[in-house]
């Protein structure tokens, strides 16, 4: 059966689309790094992604008064996002639960110093609607498109883990959010591992729905990642506590206003205001701030050995030395349950 194809108005916004989640490192570099905000003599260069902080900040009023600059750059994904802070081009960013370890792998100057803890509902495996398959372990011998390096790639995994197969079982297509799109809406893959606002987008569109999600089986982390250099400079370091209390207060604010936000990452992005409005409901607007603590650790050590084992990490990692748990405050513990959201 021809499937329609999602159009092509959505595509490229959809292209633009920066997560958390982060994806290969080849897929792009910083967009931009024009955008300051603040004043003063200091300035705090920020890794963001499109519709991500700046955004998020923006909408909950939480840039105004600052006695530092930020300078805003945006990229195409965690991976090289983070290659800008082990090259001291950024001095910290937002990525997901899986760019960390893989930039550990690789023995990046970085260091985790703050965590939202959400739910895992948008990380999901999308099949086609007429699709044939209605439960994980079905996709034996079949082929699954997920962009190497990214929460959706470990969540694939352990996915496959929890239906009793394993990455070897399944035809692994590396693809980026926009090409795997395609190929997922014109049936030249049999399953799609994403993360929202592709999962929304897919599902108010009609063109798949969902086989499983990750929710009970990852750990719904997000990160912001400094460069240990900037953390050394007394100035930096207090600024990046500022940043991080807004940041805080931001997302906590999204979880009040979620039509709101909806509106504004719509915006932001170029996505139809429903899709954001779904993907805020069923991923963002459950984050809750938790402290980078040995629970935290221990789960995100749980990934890098699993991707140590599959030989897509060179080396063993040891993930507790690249945290930094001096903004921890009263913040309470990683494994908090996130909010309820819809």
């Amino acid at each position: 059966m021809r499937r329609h194809l999602v159009p092509a108005a959505l595509l490229l916004p959809l292209a633009l689309l920066l997560t958390a989640c982060g994806g290969n490192a080849s897929a792009g570099t910083g967009l931009g790094g024009d955008d300051t905000d603040g004043k003063g003599s200091l300035t705090l260069n920020v890794g963001d992604q499109k519709g991500g902080s700046e955004a998020i900040l923006r909408a909950a009023g939480e840039l105004k008064n600052l006695d530092y600059k930020i300078k805003w750059s945006t990229f195409t994904s965690g991976p090289p996002l983070l290659e800008a802070v082990n090259a001291k081009a950024v001095d910290i960013g937002g990525v997901g639960n899986t760019p960390p370890v893989f930039a550990a792998g690789a023995d990046s100057k970085i260091a985790v110093v703050a965590a939202f803890h959400g739910t895992s509902k948008g990380d999901a495996i999308l099949v086609p609607d007429d699709s044939k398959l209605t439960k994980p372990e079905q996709l034996k011998g079949k082929s699954v498109a997920v962009a190497q390096g990214s929460s959706a790639h470990y969540q694939l995994v352990a996915s496959l883990q929890a239906a009793g197969l394993s990455l070897s079982d399944v035809k692994v297509k590396y693809l980026q959010p926009a090409d795997a799109l395609a190929a997922f809406t014109s049936g030249k893959v049999d399953a799609w591992a994403v993360w929202d606002p592709y999962t929304s987008q897919v599902l108010q569109a009609k063109q798949g729905r969902v086989l499983t999600t990750g929710d009970g089986i990852t750990n719904g982390l997000t990160f912001q990642v400094a460069a240990p250099a900037a953390l050394k400079d007394t100035k930096k370091a207090d600024a990046i506590k500022d940043y991080l209390e807004r940041l805080r207060r931001a997302t906590a604010w999204v979880y009040g206003h979620q039509e709101d936000w909806a509106k504004v990452w719509s915006k932001e992005t170029g996505l139809p205001y429903e899709v954001a409005l779904g993907a805020v409901k069923r991923s963002n607007a459950s984050r809750i701030s938790v402290a980078v603590d040995k629970p935290l650790i221990a789960s995100e050590q749980e990934i890098a050995d699993t991707f140590t084992t599959l030989k897509l990490i060179p080396r063993k990692v040891d993930f507790a030395d690249y945290v930094d748990p001096r903004y921890n405050g009263d913040l309470p513990p990683s494994t908090t349950p996130a909010r309820t959201s819809s």
